[in-house]
Order: structure tokens, then sequence, then C-alpha cells
């Protein structure tokens, strides 16, 4: 197979974006395309991304706080530099600031959409059906997107960044969580990612279930590494730095978050049970993620239904399951080689 050199365009806030397409990232790294990665997530500088997409990728993070016209400059000058023979972008056909739609058409690479699910009020105010054409290709990767019978949509099985045998033995993971051998107590993990401010609320919560549930479990809060939050007095000592979160899951028997695309994935893949919030986006509609079985409807909701489970942990077993990825990195090359 001939190497490809790959741009993929991932701007947007929090984790999600980043945390997506660094799974397709390493992915076509490993098939020995090149690829350049570029970012703009406030959380990106502290994230070890580097260590874990491996030599083949090449990431940009962007400062989060660039107005649309530094974003444009920026972006015009990586399809200058890098000349990819593939361009790939995350969520938002024109860009996250309309700076795609002049730029696309002169582009001779191959251009394919990442699609997911978006706001109805996005998609008609911004034309997004009609946006869409400038793409070969549309992939949809595991789950339903509004323009997911488009022509040139594709579906592919969620993406995960971590393989399943890659992920870390139970007893590893638990480590990792700092909960010392011979312990037996369920983990509770309370993922803190989404804006800032969510990550500091998942602390609270934590600290909240901490004293909920006392020695009946180990409650710990995950967050991203580098993330320079008020820590809670309460919660300062359940406070684990952690980047790819899947990576711990299996050392995790009751998990407590958001309705984000890659905790829900990471929680349904590994089959940890897992209780959430809807939290409320411009773009995206968590809501509609997560199943009735997963989803509290109020803070108090999520702690009652988080310490039912950690109180008789439902049965879990190693869990295998294959990344959407290694079918969206096989779709890309078909694609360019048909150019």
């Amino acid at each position: 197979m001939a190497a490809f050199r790959w741009l993929i365009y991932a701007l947007g806030g929090g984790m999600g974006h980043l945390t997506r397409a660094s799974a397709l990232a390493r992915a076509a790294a490993r098939q020995g395309h090149s690829v350049t990665l570029l970012i703009n997530s406030p959380f990106a500088p502290g994230v070890p991304l580097e260590a874990v997409l491996g030599p083949g990728v090449e990431v940009l993070r962007l400062d989060a706080a660039l107005d649309k016209r530094a974003v444009r400059e920026v972006v015009e000058c990586c399809l200058q530099d890098v000349r990819p023979d593939v361009f790939i972008v995350d969520t938002f056909p024109r860009g996250l600031g309309g700076e795609l739609v002049s730029l696309l058409p002169g582009l001779r690479a191959r251009k394919v959409l990442v699609h997911r699910d978006l706001n109805p009020a996005y998609l008609e105010r911004f034309d997004v059906a009609r946006a869409v054409d400038a793409f070969d290709l549309l992939l949809v990767p595991g789950e339903d997107a509004p323009l997911a019978g488009h022509a040139r949509a594709v579906r592919t099985s969620p993406w995960l960044l971590l393989e399943a045998g890659e992920l870390l033995p139970r007893a590893e993971a638990r480590a990792r969580l700092g909960v010392p051998a011979g312990d037996a107590r369920p983990v509770v993990a309370v993922m803190g990612c989404g804006t800032h401010s969510e990550v500091e609320e998942a602390g609270t919560l934590a600290a909240r279930l901490h004293s909920l549930l006392g020695e009946a479990a180990r409650v710990r809060w995950l967050v991203p590494p580098g993330q320079a939050t008020a820590l809670p007095v309460a919660a300062e000592p359940l406070h684990v730095p952690v980047w790819p979160a899947v990576a711990v899951l299996p050392g995790v028997d009751v998990l407590v978050g958001a309705g984000g695309y890659n905790t829900v994935n990471e929680a349904r893949a590994t089959g940890t049970p897992f209780v959430a919030l809807a939290r409320p986006r411009l773009y995206d509609r968590q809501a509609l993620r997560l199943r009735a079985e997963e989803l509290a409807g109020s803070v108090e909701a999520l702690l009652e239904k988080a310490v039912l489970l950690a109180r008789r942990p439902p049965a879990r077993g190693p869990r295998r399951y294959a990344s959407g990825t290694g079918d969206a990195v096989a779709l890309i090359e078909r694609l360019r080689l048909n150019a």
C-alpha cells in the first residue's frame, strides 16, 4: 500500500474532537501513512499525544483563543506546507469558523468528512447538506447522523483510540488508579472532561460520592493530564490524571460522566457500567446518544444511580471489540487509490 500524506482537521473544544481524531491518526500512522493532526482543544497542551500516537503523527496545537481570521491563516499555511493527499475534517464541513468554504474548492486532495450527530439548527443555518457535497467521502463513526443516508456516506463501528488488547489488565488498571493490591472494593470513576468548569464539577461529584459511599468503594476523579483546575479540598486525594481514559476502564466498576462521544462509546465497548448527565452543547445532542438506563435527569439522580451500582456492581468479564478506525483507514486508502 502506498503511503499518503494525511492532514486531519479536528478543531473544537473539549476532548471529543481531539480523541476521536487521534484514534484515526494513530490507525493511519500504523499503516505507514504520514499524518499531521491539527487541533485547538484547550486541553491539548497537557495531553501526551505524541507518546500515544507514535512517530508517524505530527501534532500541531493551535491556541484555543485564536480568532476566525487567525485560524484561517493557520489552516491555509498547513495545507500549503503539508500538501496532503487526503484532507479529513472532523464534524464541521465548513470548518469551525466557516474558513473551509473558500479553501476546499481549490484543494486537490481527496476530502473526507467525519460526520456525526449535529444540532438541526446548525444544519439549517449553515446549509450543511450542501456543504458536505464538497467531500468525496462521509464517514459515520458508530452512531446515527443527519446525513448518514448521503450517497457517499459509509458507516463504521465507533472509533476508539486503543484496541481491546491494548487496555491495561484489571489489576494493572486498578494500580494505575491508586488502588492497592488486595483491595477488592469496587472502583467508581468520575470522568472529568468537557469544559474546564465541567472538569471541576466532576471533582465535586467525586467528593460527594466518596462521602456517600464511605469505605464501601474507592472513588476516583479522572482528569486530563496537565489540567490546571482548582481542586475541591475533599476531592484532591481522589484526583488521577489519565489519558487515554479507556486504558484504565478494565479496572473501573462504575463510570460516572457525561454523554460525550468518546466516554459513551468507550464505556459500552469495554462493558463498563455507566451513568451520565446529558450536558448542553451548541452542536452535539448528548441526550440522544445516551440510553435510558445510562441517563440521569439531575445531579441527585446521577449520584443515586451511581451509589446503587457501586453497592451492587454488575458482573463483568473481559470484552473484545474492534475500533472502527481500521475500516475507516481502509476506506480512505481506497478512495485515494481510486482518485
